[in-house]
């Protein structure tokens, strides 16, 4: 199953997209949010469906795509979780997941346009697997647990200023990461039965040109160790956010210049959809 939110900033509508047809979930939940994901929210939908009780959308083009999940509690992050992109970063792997925070406010629509935060020099692109949580998981006993803590899983492009980041960021990462806008989410949140999450390819461009190219395969530690892990240090709650990882290829590595006002930044994951996003300057968007 598919959900989404359709319409302007906060006044999206909650959907579901099945068998190429767009239904409205307004008579079930307002929004798609930790309420709604913990009381079997997609497990009613699906009854609704095959009822064939929920109203059709007959204007979905026409209509801007939101994130697919209402404001987060909190967006947990896990730095370098592919070998790959922890050497282009200068870094051994890590032995135990890097976590950091963004504010709730970086979640915004998958076409949304981003700013680039005033005084960026390296604004920076990194498509993530982003795992949403469907009830409170606090002290789980073992990583076997994790997927029944897991709703479904989104696209995301988790946004980095590098100079914020490394800089002159007081040996924490989150000033590099925390920018309005800065993880665009979507445009669908995906049930886990509808996905392998440990065989997903995913990729990034700029303004046309391939930038990343891996496989959640070649993950550090898979999505059921990081909620595990996670769940260790802090209850995770209903519609909540996190991002796994990004794979070698971004401009931090050198390769590749960083992103400019006019950019436009596309990032994929099989299965979870396509994102595109315009860098404009701050205080145009």
């Amino acid at each position: 199953m598919k959900l989404a939110r359709l319409g302007p900033v906060g006044a999206e509508r909650p959907v579901a997209h099945h068998d190429g047809r767009t239904f409205d979930l307004t008579t079930i939940t307002a929004d798609i949010d930790g309420r709604f994901l913990s009381s079997d929210g997609p497990g009613l939908v699906r009854q609704a469906l095959d009822a064939g009780t929920l109203p059709e959308v007959d204007d979905v083009d026409s209509r801007r795509v939101g994130a697919p999940i209402a404001r987060p509690s909190a967006v947990v992050c896990i730095g370098m979780n592919y070998a790959a992109h922890a050497a282009e970063s200068g870094s051994a792997p890590p032995e135990t997941p890097i976590l950091f925070l963004k504010p709730p406010n970086t979640v915004v629509g998958p076409h949304d346009a981003v700013p680039i935060p005033r005084g960026s020099t390296k604004t920076d692109w990194e498509v993530e697997l982003g795992v949403v949580i469907s009830q409170r998981a606090s002290y789980l006993e073992s990583p076997a647990q994790s997927l029944d803590y897991v709703a479904g899983f989104v696209l995301a492009n988790d946004l980095s200023e590098r100079a914020f980041q490394l800089e002159v960021s007081g040996g924490q990462w989150s000033k590099g990461k925390s920018a309005p806008g800065f993880n665009p989410t979507g445009p669908w949140l995906v049930t886990p039965d509808e996905v392998d999450h440990g065989q997903l390819g995913l990729r990034s461009w700029v303004n046309g040109e391939p930038r990343q190219d891996s496989n959640t395969a070649d993950m550090i530690f898979t999505v059921e160790h990081v909620v595990h892990h996670l769940s260790q240090y802090m209850a995770l709650e209903p519609g909540d956010l996190v991002l796994t990882g990004t794979p070698e290829g971004v401009a931090l590595s050198g390769r590749f210049p960083y992103l400019r006002t006019g950019d436009v930044v596309e990032v994929e994951i099989d299965g979870l959809g396509r994102q595109r996003q315009e860098l404009v300057a701050e205080g145009s968007s």
